[in-house]
């Protein structure tokens, strides 16, 4: 039984070695060995106890038919491209790059920049994050690309004339090459407070070991991954202790962070419309956007697309969780495979 579910797994993963030349795609558990209990007198196996990875496994299967992989769906997913302009949407950690410890270290592989860059040659493509602006463009190092930091609050979108978004926060800025592009920061009011934030917690979280303060430009991040947990009832009482003073902001959580936001109505979904909009796609019915991220904050743009009924929201997890995600990839590694598969299907001289 074990293995026949296993091999269910794999089919409903599509597990077809998708990645590009000399790429291999590894499973999503390994398969397990089976317990080896030593039997008692009357010959039945001792301690017999539920397998818990089974039961996942089980699970998982049953989730992953509410969102089937994007790779095995891939074929099904592109049919309605045909005649529809395909804008790609991505979230940087966990999807582009690993989660890792030292949020510093978070480095997006060659392999995966080179997708990234074939796939932004041939559809629009921007990368929505909450990490700063700049600090994303130095993790990803494209120019192909637009970028939208601090989950949407800090925007370097096209070159618009006009906009129905207010043009208070929107300014004019050159790329590297002289291309005219559009800043839109709608969180520009909150900045003096931010940064008197930022001081007070980066004091005040000094003393608990592990715990990381990072500037996010429109929002801050706490990460407790290193701090203990006997620690981080303390930690979150000192975060909320300072976040109080500032009645405009508001605390999120995401995995291991504590992150200080703007209370303004804008999330990664309004970062969406705002990017369709300024490239010209507002409310067009030939536009197929692709968003495909791993956190919480993605499940505002999966929203978006959900109300609008046009594109896929792909959530990046290899665990069952509650989303409004019509698809799936278990790990940055399949996201590649699917970024290589997407631009082999509009060029397939590209990669």
């Amino acid at each position: 039984m074990r293995e026949n579910l296993k091999r269910w797994l794999y089919q409903a993963m599509g597990f077809q070695n998708e990645l590009a030349r000399n790429q291999r795609i590894e499973p999503i558990s390994k398969a397990t060995k089976p317990n080896k209990t030593e039997p008692n007198a009357a010959g039945d196996p001792k301690d017999s106890k539920p397998d818990m990875s089974l039961c996942a496994d089980v699970k998982y299967i049953s989730w992953l038919k509410e969102h089937p992989s994007a790779l095995s769906s891939f074929q099904e997913m592109i049919s309605a491209a045909k005649g529809k302009r395909i804008v790609v949407f991505l979230d940087y950690d966990g999807t582009l790059s690993p989660i890792v410890n030292d949020p510093d270290s978070a480095f997006m592989s060659d392999l995966m920049r080179s997708a990234v860059r074939q796939v932004a040659r041939l559809y629009p493509t921007a990368i929505i994050s909450g990490r700063s602006r700049q600090k994303v463009y130095g993790f990803v190092k494209l120019d192909e690309v637009f970028y939208a930091g601090s989950h949407g609050m800090d925007i370097m979108g096209p070159a618009t004339q006009a906009s129905s978004y207010d043009g208070k926060y929107q300014s004019k800025a050159l790329d590297k090459k002289g291309n005219e592009l559009t800043v839109f920061q709608p969180a520009q009011d909150f900045l003096p407070s931010i940064e008197k934030m930022l001081n007070e917690l980066e004091e005040t979280t000094s003393e608990i070991n592990g715990a990381l303060v990072e500037d996010n430009r429109f929002c801050i991040s706490v990460h407790y991954r290193h701090v203990l947990q006997e620690d981080f009832g303390l930690l979150e009482k000192k975060v909320q202790a300072v976040v109080a003073k500032y009645p405009g902001f508001h605390l999120t959580r995401g995995k291991k962070v504590i992150e200080i936001r703007p209370s303004i109505k804008w999330n990664k979904g309004d970062a969406l419309l705002y990017l369709l909009e300024t490239l010209g796609f507002a409310n067009s019915s030939d536009v197929l956007p692709i968003y495909i991220g791993d956190d919480r904050t993605d499940e505002d743009a999966f929203k978006v697309l959900k109300s609008t009924g046009q594109g896929y929201p792909i959530i990046v997890s290899s665990n069952p969780r509650e989303t409004l995600a019509s698809y799936s990839l278990p790990d940055p590694s399949q996201v590649l495979s699917f970024l290589i598969r997407l631009a082999r299907w509009g060029d397939p001289s590209s990669v």
